[in-house]
């Protein structure tokens, strides 16, 4: 268990890491005025940068391992416990043995509960919350966007974007028909992912082998980066769609096309602006409408978020990112929380490498059920392969919700 003392010291030292942070920038700003440049004082702020990130990073970190399940030295976990089920054991015995009988006994039970019948073995539900959560210390997309299950291939859902008129009228003024508005239709397909890690049958054999460990963490590393890069920037082509694909336009909510994501530019090609840098930064956060404003959040790349700190309002003089204090939760920028994405593209000429929105209300990932396996002792020879599947999908669901920034000057 992860000890109070051990977050309280790095809570601590992230405070005087930034505290050291915004002395050394100040310094850095006030030479930059009268015209002279210090090298060494940029490494200087680089360095304690970095360690502020690594800070943050850390103090943030404290919360997902405060709320993984216990343990004991064998990785099978306690007599008693809420992991050590019988679904577990029948799984364990039949990833290390083969041995399907107790488990096509209890999966038979559960088909009542998800109807599934064209084969293979679910993950136990112990195993496969914790294969999840691994993928939200990954992929910041399953934390910030709309998350739900589906029972077939695809979901489809209404959208409805247009707004009926409505009219001022006295008492005697005829009244004509208005237009109601009309419905458009949102259909997000599932996908396969899949992965195919081995391990020797003498392997699985050995006593001491934590064969749970072993699968959620190949597993789980794999099907995360996947579905990362896919939520952020993939075509929609046998795999989810990323909303940073889609066409974007400097035009507003009320005249640019659905399908169509809002953009601002950052001031300069390939980079912020020289001067008034965070200037920028506040107009795109405005550009997202008040209605959406709850549950915002920032997506970024490191390199975005280390640029962004240096940046001090223009009015009140205030740094725009603070960092968090408080176990579990995220820095912030303008007041909204910052997430860290290296999935989203890096900083170059046209770039969208900024995204700030209420993700929840403009993304959504559709998962098929869960990860399924299925043991094959006997094609690669000594070999045992395990055929991982996962079926997930992801698209936009309202274009209004999120902003993006484009590193051009226009």
């Amino acid at each position: 268990m992860t000890d109070l003392m051990e977050i309280k010291a790095a809570t601590g030292e992230l405070a005087h890491a930034f505290e050291a942070f915004k002395d050394a920038n100040d310094e850095r700003i006030g030479a930059l005025e009268k015209g002279r440049g210090d090298v060494v004082l940029e490494e200087k702020i680089n360095r304690i940068s970095s360690d502020v990130s690594k800070l943050q990073d850390a103090v943030s970190s404290f919360k997902t391992a405060l709320k993984r399940p216990l343990m004991s030295k064998d990785g099978m976990g306690k007599e008693g416990a809420p992991e050590f089920s019988e679904h577990k054991r029948a799984f364990l015995r039949y990833v290390t043995k083969g041995a399907e009988q107790d488990l096509s006994g209890i999966e038979a039970k559960s088909m009542s509960v998800i109807s599934d019948p064209d084969g293979g073995y679910l993950v136990p539900t112990e195993m496969s919350d914790r294969i999840i959560t691994r993928q939200f210390d990954t992929t910041p997309m399953r934390q910030l966007a709309a998350v739900m299950t589906v029972s077939s291939d695809a979901v489809e859902m209404l959208r409805d974007t247009d707004d009926s008129d409505a009219l001022w009228m006295s008492e005697l003024d005829s009244r004509a028909d208005s237009e109601p508005g009309q419905f458009g239709r949102i259909r997000i397909s599932v996908h396969e992912l899949h992965a195919q890690p081995k391990a020797t049958q003498k392997l699985l054999d050995d006593a001491n082998l934590n064969v749970e460990e072993w699968i959620v963490n190949k597993i789980a590393a794999r099907f995360a980066r996947r579905e990362n890069a896919a939520f952020v920037a993939g075509d929609g082509v046998a795999q989810p769609r990323g909303f940073t694909s889609y066409s974007v336009a400097a035009t507003a909510d009320a005249s640019r096309p659905w399908g169509t994501l809002e953009y601002y530019p950052s001031g300069a090609s390939g980079a912020f602006a020289s001067s008034n840098a965070g200037d920028a930064i506040i107009s795109l956060m405005h550009k997202l409408k008040a209605g959406y404003l709850p549950g915002a959040a920032w997506l970024m790349p490191r390199a975005v978020s280390e640029a962004i700190r240096k940046m001090k309002g223009t009015t009140n003089d205030a740094y725009l990112w603070q960092p968090s204090l408080q176990v579990g939760m995220p820095a912030t920028l303008l007041g909204f929380p910052v997430y860290l994405g290296e999935d989203m593209p890096a900083v170059a000429s046209n770039s969208l490498s900024l995204a700030f929105g209420n993700f929840a209300e403009g993304y959504t990932i559709v998962d098929r059920i869960g990860m399924r396996i299925l043991r094959d002792p006997f094609t690669a020879a000594p070999f045992v392969k395990f055929r991982c599947t996962k079926r997930v999908g992801g698209d936009v669901t309202n274009f209004d919700a999120i902003k993006l920034m484009r590193f051009s000057a226009s």
